[in-house]
C-alpha cells in the first residue's frame, strides 16, 4: 500500500471549499449521524437508496428510504435499535415503492460498533425485490442470502456518497472505501485548536499520517490530494467555525473525492463535486438506460465539544 502527497493548496479561500458550507443539522444536539447513498436497479430502473444511521444518548435508529424515479419523494422504513429492544436488532419489513414489493431484511444482535451510528462487522441489511438482494450492507452476506433466500443482484449496487456528524473534543474518525473493489479505509481527523501553542490539525488514513497544517488561524481553508493505494484523493476542509465561532457552536468540513489524475491541476479547484444536496433528495440516477458509475464522495461534519 502507498500513501504519499502529490500536491497542496492552503490558502484563505480555496474555491472549491467555500462551495459546500450548508448546515448538516437544524439544532445542535449531540446526536452522531451517517447517511449513506446507494445506486441500485429496483423492478428495470435505476432508484436512489438513502442509508440513514442515528444516534445519541437515548435513541439508536436505521431508517431506509427508496426514492421514486422521480426523486421528488421517497418510501421510508424506520428501525429502532434501543439497547433494551434486543428483539428488534433482527426483522423483516416492507415497504411499497411505486407497486413494487421491496422487503428489508436485517440482523444486527451482535453488530460491532465502534463508537458511531453505523456498524463496522457482524451484521447485515438486506433490501429485496422479486427475490434479489438489490442492496446489502454489512459482511454477513451468506447469513443474508441464506435468510432472503434471494439471489445477488444482476446489476450491483454502487455507493455515491457517505455523510457524517461526529462529536468530539480533539479527534474525528470515519471509514471509507474510495474504491468500490478494494478494502475499506479508517480516517481520522485530529486537532490542537486550544492552548498555549499555534492551532493545527492532522489526517491520518489508516494509521499514517497524510496531511498535517500548522498555523490553522491563516489555514483554516485549504485542499490538497494524496494518494491512496496508488489512487488520487481529493482532500478538502473548512474549519472556520473551530477557531472563530463560540464552544461548542461550531463544526469543520472535510471533503474526501477520489479523482483520476488528469483532473489534478491548479485549474481544477473550482469543479464541481458533484455530491451536494441534490444527491441526497434521490434526484440523480434514475435513467436505467443510460447507467453509469457514480463518483463517490465522503463529507465528514466535526463537531467540536468543549
Amino acid at each position: 500500500m502507498a500513501f504519499r502527497s502529490m500536491k497542496s493548496y492552503s490558502g484563505a479561500n480555496p474555491p472549491l471549499a467555500e462551495r459546500i458550507t450548508e448546515d448538516p443539522v437544524t439544532n445542535k444536539t449531540a446526536q452522531s449521524t451517517v447517511t449513506c447513498g446507494y445506486q441500485t436497479h429496483i423492478a428495470g430502473y435505476l432508484r436512489n437508496v438513502t442509508v440513514l444511521w442515528c444516534r445519541n444518548l437515548m435513541n439508536h435508529s436505521l431508517c431506509i428510504m427508496v426514492y421514486s424515479l422521480e426523486g421528488d419523494c421517497h418510501y421510508s422504513c424506520k428501525i429502532d435499535l434501543k439497547p433494551w429492544q434486543f428483539w428488534s436488532k433482527k426483522g423483516c419489513k416492507s415497504i411499497h415503492a411505486e407497486g413494487n414489493l421491496v422487503e428489508i431484511y436485517w440482523d444486527l444482535r451482535l453488530a460491532k460498533f465502534s463508537g458511531g451510528p453505523e456498524p463496522y462487522a457482524d451484521y447485515y441489511v438486506a433490501l429485496v425485490w422479486e427475490e434479489e438482494v438489490v442492496l446489502l450492507l454489512g459482511d454477513s452476506k451468506k447469513k443474508a442470502y441464506k435468510r432472503t433466500k434471494s439471489r445477488p443482484a444482476i446489476v450491483e449496487a454502487i455507493q455515491y456518497y457517505k455523510k457524517e456528524n461526529v462529536f468530539d473534543k480533539k479527534s474525528f474518525a470515519t471509514r471509507a472505501k474510495f474504491d468500490e473493489k478494494k478494502r475499506e479505509h479508517e480516517i481520522v481527523v485530529g486537532s490542537s485548536t486550544n492552548g498555549p501553542k499555534d492551532p493545527e490539525m492532522w489526517i491520518s488514513i489508516d494509521g499514517i499520517v497524510m496531511i498535517q497544517v500548522k498555523n490553522l488561524q491563516w489555514k483554516f481553508r485549504g485542499n490538497q490530494t494524496v494518494l491512496v493505494d496508488k489512487q488520487p484523493v481529493q482532500v478538502l476542509w473548512n474549519v472556520h467555525d473551530w477557531l472563530f465561532s463560540g464552544p461548542g457552536t461550531g463544526h469543520g468540513l472535510f471533503i474526501f473525492k477520489p479523482s483520476a489524475p488528469e483532473v489534478e491541476s491548479e485549474g481544477s479547484t473550482t469543479t464541481s463535486l458533484g455530491c451536494d444536496s441534490e444527491t441526497s433528495n434521490g434526484s440523480r440516477y434514475h435513467t436505467a438506460k443510460t447507467w453509469a458509475a457514480p463518483e463517490f464522495c465522503l463529507l465528514l461534519y466535526a463537531w467540536k465539544m468543549e
